[in-house]
């Protein structure tokens, strides 16, 4: 009698356990249903993207780079970007390769011209308009082609070889198998929704760093020398750990209520700061008292743009990457029939 109550014990310890985030371990590490190449694109290039910010702020911090020093700061930052190409092309490649993509040949193209095409289309645009009003600020042609000449000849091909390391490598491995037929996702209460939580969680992330981005910002725009580059390195590894934590924490309310598509909401998770860095480069630009014209709203706004969707692309990565470590942590511990 005592051997049959201790066995129907552990079977109720047992349905207590298979409940929550152990229920989705068929579907959890299921490929993106929707742009799982973009997806890809944006994490390889949101690291191309965090490397370069993390080195230029290094360098600077200790000395090697100095505003004062005129141009040594955008020269650093483009042969970072370009030299971080190698690992943009290699986490894309390695990612795509566990989703089980094909096309990887048109992933590493994506990757290596998607983001710097965008932003070189942009500057080209705003340098026109800046020459035809005849400012002294516009850049002179033969520099422009300079830039894309560094970008064709040395950025893409490195994109390329770190693409041909990571599809060399085994595929990433994950702890449980999918499921043949994703399972179906159960209504949740409105706090939980999806939506709200990528929106919300945003704010936590740029109120760690709104202090440091009022002095980035009258520097950018004011013509101010930046010399506190130390304090500026806490507040950058700050953010990135804040990032990494409220993505973690949504991704796992989320699995508890059996959402296992979690992997476009860990990137928006954290992702969403740069909206609230574009919203407060909308108010903060009252402070300019600027001119009406309308080059200078597409001067302000357009860069603002560029900078709020590099913001996006290095918090949705780090948001990404700490999600994947901790999803794949948390399903080894469980042990799947």
């Amino acid at each position: 009698y005592n051997a049959i109550a201790l066995l129907a014990d552990e079977e109720k310890d047992e349905d207590v356990d298979e409940t929550g985030w152990k229920l989705v371990h068929g579907d959890v590490f299921r490929a993106p249903s929707t742009y799982p190449m973009i997806y890809c694109v944006y994490v390889g290039t949101g690291v191309q993207l965090g490397l370069t910010a993390f080195f230029c702020i290094i360098f600077s911090a200790i000395g090697f780079l100095s505003p004062a020093r005129r141009g040594s700061l955008m020269i650093a930052v483009l042969i970072f970007y370009m030299l971080s190409g190698l690992c943009a092309g290699y986490t894309s490649s390695r990612l795509y390769k566990a989703f089980r993509g094909r096309q990887w040949q048109l992933c590493t193209v994506f990757t290596a011209t998607l983001f710097p095409g965008s932003v070189f289309g942009v500057f080209v645009f705003l340098n026109i308009v800046m020459a035809l009003k005849n400012s002294t600020a516009s850049v002179p042609f033969l520099d422009v082609v300079i830039v894309a000449a560094m970008w064709c000849c040395v950025s893409i091909p490195l994109v390329f070889l770190g693409a041909y390391f990571g599809y060399k490598q085994e595929a990433i491995t994950f702890p449980t198998v999918t499921s043949t037929i994703a399972r179906a996702i159960p209504p949740t209460s409105p706090l939980l929704n999806p939506i709200v939580g990528m929106t919300l969680t945003g704010i936590v992330p740029f109120a760690a760093a709104y202090v440091e981005l009022f002095f980035i910002m009258t520097s950018l725009w004011m013509d101010q020398f930046y010399y506190v580059f130390g304090f500026t390195l806490i507040v950058y590894v700050i953010l990135l750990v804040t990032c990494a934590e409220v993505a973690v924490l949504l991704c796992y309310y989320q699995l508890c209520a059996e959402n296992h598509r979690w992997w476009w909401l860990s990137f928006f998770t954290s992702g969403s700061t740069a909206f609230y860095f574009f919203l407060y480069s909308i108010f903060w630009y009252q402070g300019l008292e600027p001119s009406k014209w309308v080059a200078t709203y597409l001067l302000y706004f357009g860069y603002m743009f560029l900078i709020s969707f590099a913001t996006f692309l290095v918090t949705g990565t780090v948001g990404t990457l700490s999600c994947l470590w901790f999803v794949r942590k948390i399903f080894s511990t469980i042990k799947v029939d």
